[in-house]
């Protein structure tokens, strides 16, 4: 099947896979982290199975929140409902059947967790609009992205431990920083139809306030690494971060809407690093250690 043709995937952004993974590989870390080691495979099946449909339908959401300002921005001007490919109506009915698909994943958590899963819901729902009401939307947005970390503490320990909400602003501060990437992207379609933003709000000091969230959100991540007592594996991956986000400086220095994407994107990249480093701590360290002890 043609990703690329049909409206409905389109709607889905299923052609585009980089805000799933922008979603996924966080929610997998704290996964691992809940875990202490390797999560149960039903639990990694369902919040994968879950982030894919969600992000599906948080795209949908927007779409229709959005139909009548996606026409007048250069970026999203070809997106189906703009176009009028797919109707209001049945992009209601797609938005129904993702959310019937979300609710059934919920008899695989604890009470705790559908309840969170609501919550998300409701963020996820509110964010389109928050572009119309405040310069602070990828606020909101980064709370929904981030939401999956905080279910996923509790799908596993059926608890919110401070270091699930370290790691929920270590992530917030991450998002506000590669969401206004992406919509520095679109600032003056936005400017010029009276869309909010970030990206906006911050204006000529755009890139030092992304560097700012970068580096705080670098300072959180080693705060949650140093909750959880985490050591060479993890500070490899922070570091990887690191170095990933001075490359997106780099990108953005002209502030060419090409490239500012193309940093936005980037952060798919910075994701995984940090993942990567979360799981071989909890496996290779011990490992390692024992491996110390021996010699």
């Amino acid at each position: 099947m043609n990703l690329t043709s049909n409206p409905y995937l389109q709607l889905m952004r299923l052609e585009r896979p980089v805000g799933t993974l922008l979603l996924l590989w966080p929610t997998l870390g704290a996964l691992w982290m809940a875990s202490e080691g390797l999560p149960d495979i039903a639990l990694i099946l369902v919040f994968a199975s879950g982030t894919a449909i969600m992000r599906a339908a948080g795209c949908v959401i927007n779409d229709i929140a959005d139909r009548k300002f996606d026409g007048r921005v250069e970026r999203t001007l070809q997106r189906p409902l703009a176009t009028g490919v797919v109707t209001t109506k049945s992009a209601m009915i797609l938005l129904f059947l993702l959310l019937l698909a979300a609710s059934a994943l919920l008899v695989f958590f604890n009470p705790l967790t559908r309840w969170l899963a609501l919550g998300g819901l409701g963020i996820a729902t509110l964010y389109p609009f928050m572009k119309r009401w405040t310069y602070l939307p990828q606020v909101v947005l980064g709370a929904a992205f981030s939401w999956g970390l905080l279910m996923a503490f509790a799908a596993v320990q059926n608890s919110l431990p401070a270091v699930a909400w370290l790691a929920f602003v270590a992530s917030l501060l991450w998002i506000v920083a590669y969401d206004t990437l992406y919509a520095m992207v679109d600032r003056e379609d936005d400017l010029r139809i009276g869309i909010k933003s970030t990206a906006i709000l911050f204006g000529a000091a755009d890139r030092l306030m992304v560097g700012v969230l970068q580096i705080a959100a670098l300072v959180t991540f080693l705060l949650v690494g140093e909750q959880l007592e985490y050591q060479t594996f993890y500070l490899v991956g922070v570091a990887s971060a690191a170095c990933l986000f001075v490359y997106q400086q780099i990108l953005i220095r002209s502030r060419e809407p090409a490239k500012c994407f193309s940093a936005f994107a980037n952060n798919v990249w910075v994701g995984f690093a940090l993942f990567a480093g979360i799981v071989a701590e909890v496996h290779l360290a011990p490992v390692l250690a024992t491996l110390l002890e021996a010699v």
